[in-house]
């Protein structure tokens, strides 16, 4: 340390030096211009002030001395600080523009302006669509009431201004059709005639119970069922009575209260979707058809991006003329939106036209977005609904059924639509058994059986429940694979004579269904394609369990052997 305050004097004194000469000089220019000074009241650095700023020197140095580990970390400290500044400024450079342009453009306030304005259209769409059906059932329901008249005419003048209309001719229902309305027939009549008789009759039913039973636990003793499941399966093909439903039924409650196949439903969806397709509310209905009409989410999701992305750009950039312009022939849009029903529609409702325009030299066609077709808040406004727009959904159908033991026997099939497995994968099924065979002859690990057994489980898409009664009565309905074990539990409860006693389901193996299985599904609880529940009051006095179990109305559906 003193090695550097003994370097540091003769610097020192240079210092010393050189700031008495540059007062001196600094004085004499300025008296050039006529400024005096009195040189006695100027202070000159003597060697008393030069000890006095050696000392200070020497503690500077002190304080600023370094050794080699400080000085290093100095050095990349600084380098480290130097090179960052150097990349900033390189990236600006570079991207400055870009960032100016993305984020202080007036266009892009305005455009957060409008999606501030559009927060309301998106919360309330899914009531928009509700009053949409809402209003075309309104105004089918007015159209068929007939034609209007005032009510000064008299009814003379009403009744002479009709015109005798041809009848309409009756479509030839099918066969599913005509054994629903034959079995609807037979209760209607067995209301007619025999309602007092059956009011009084429960007694009978379970006489008639007790002797099928009997004759059945006969049948199991004379080896007979082989020979039962022989007959069967010949009959599979030509007896549609074998079958434990028909069919799987669905609801649509925003178009109907019809009970129609899924296919059926489809039709009547596109059906009345393209009849409001030239109203006023296009643009809606062609959102509707491109998620209600088309199959494949992957599809649908990646034409309603690329709808999604045309529109972005013209409402960023409504100035800009490349972007109203679509060309046809463009491989996206070939692949991804022109395949897809009801894209051109919502274009077309967006304020596109189809034209024929010059590129590369020859013609071609084109889609052009022209402002007086669709303003920009119209365009936004569809842009939303497009986006949130969802298919119109249709409700599973219990399709409730009351069976007796020997009924309930027989009717052990299930329709090909409660598979997902299809005609063309059938050749694949022979192949999956000789592979099944394969693995059973060697060792396998549990988790390699739980995922053959998640394979087979999963070609089930519904479920056939039935719910068997201490009386021998059969409760069935119709259920997804993937619903809650919870609204089986509602199904039998809205069904029962007393719904306000509670109740439990239990399998054949005897486990019980509680309340922690209610959240699991069908799937997980194994309970597919067909499952057997007993149904069994949780009560421990006898005397608050209800005589009876099923309404009447519900033992009604009961359909003659």
């Amino acid at each position: 340390m003193s090695s550097a305050c003994e370097d540091s004097c003769p610097w020192t004194n240079y210092l010393s030096e050189a700031i008495n000469k540059y007062v001196l000089n600094l004085f004499s220019f300025l008296s050039t211009f006529g400024l005096t000074f009195n040189f006695g009241d100027i202070v000159i650095i003597d060697d008393e002030t030069s000890l006095k700023l050696r000392e200070f020197l020497h503690e500077l140095i002190a304080l600023l001395s370094f050794d080699d580990f400080q000085l290093q970390l100095l050095k990349v400290f600084l380098l480290t600080f130097l090179s960052s500044v150097a990349l900033i400024f390189v990236a600006w450079y570079i991207y400055g523009s870009r960032i100016t342009e993305q984020f202080m453009k007036t266009g892009k306030i305005a455009y957060l302006i409008t999606i501030g304005q559009s927060i309301d259209f998106i919360t309330n769409m899914a009531d928009k669509i509700k009053s949409f059906f809402q209003k075309k059932k309104t105004n089918a329901k007015f159209m068929k009431a007939g034609k209007g008249y005032k009510l000064t005419e008299s009814t003379s003048t009403i009744y002479s201004s009709t015109e005798p209309k041809e009848p309409m001719r009756r479509t030839e229902p099918t066969e599913e059709a005509k054994i629903a309305g034959q079995a609807a027939l037979a209760r209607l009549e067995a209301k007619k005639n025999d309602k007092p008789r059956f009011n009084t009759s429960y007694a009978a039913i379970q006489a008639r119970v007790k002797r099928e039973l009997e004759l059945e636990r006969k049948a199991a003793q004379q080896n007979l069922q082989q020979t039962e499941d022989i007959t069967l399966k010949e009959k599979k093909i030509v007896d549609p009575s074998i079958f434990a439903v028909t069919d799987v039924f669905f609801r649509c409650p925003y178009l109907s209260d019809e009970i129609l196949s899924r296919d059926e439903w489809k039709k009547k969806i596109r059906e009345f979707l393209y009849e409001q397709l030239m109203g006023e509310e296009a643009g809606l209905t062609a959102c509707l058809i491109i998620q209600s009409c088309n199959f494949g989410k992957e599809k649908i999701e990646s034409c309603v991006e690329t709808l999604g992305k045309y529109l972005d750009n013209i409402i960023n950039n409504p100035n800009v003329e490349k972007y109203w312009k679509i060309r046809m022939c463009n491989k996206i849009f070939q692949e991804k939106v022109l395949p897809i029903e009801g894209a051109l529609d919502f274009l077309k409702a967006a304020g596109f036209e189809q034209q024929k325009l010059l590129h590369n030299e020859n013609e071609e066609d084109f889609l052009v977005w022209s402002p007086d077709n669709c303003n920009i808040e119209n365009l936004t406004m569809l842009n939303e609904a497009l986006r949130s727009a969802e298919p119109i959904p249709i409700e599973l159908d219990r399709n409730l059924q009351v069976l007796m033991p020997s009924q309930a026997r027989v009717r052990n099939e299930l329709p090909p639509s409660f598979f997902t497995i299809s005609k063309e994968e059938i050749k694949k099924e022979q192949q999956l058994r000789t592979e099944a065979v394969e693995r059973n002859q060697m060792l396998r690990t549990k988790a390699m059986r739980e995922k053959d057994e998640q394979r087979v489980l999963r070609r089930y898409k519904f479920a056939v429940l039935r719910i068997k009664f201490p009386d021998g009565i059969i409760l069935q309905g119709t259920f997804s694979v993937h619903e809650k074990f919870q609204n089986v539990i509602e199904f039998v409860a809205e069904n029962l004579v007393d719904d306000k006693v509670p109740f439990l389901l239990i399998t054949p193996d005897g486990i019980k269904l509680i309340k922690e299985c209610h959240g699991k599904t069908l799937l997980e609880l194994r309970l597919i394609p067909t499952a057997i529940v007993e149904f069994s009051w949780n009560v421990t006095e006898k005397e608050s369990m209800p005589k009876r179990y099923l309404k009447e109305d519900v033992l009604s559906y009961i359909q003659t052997v």
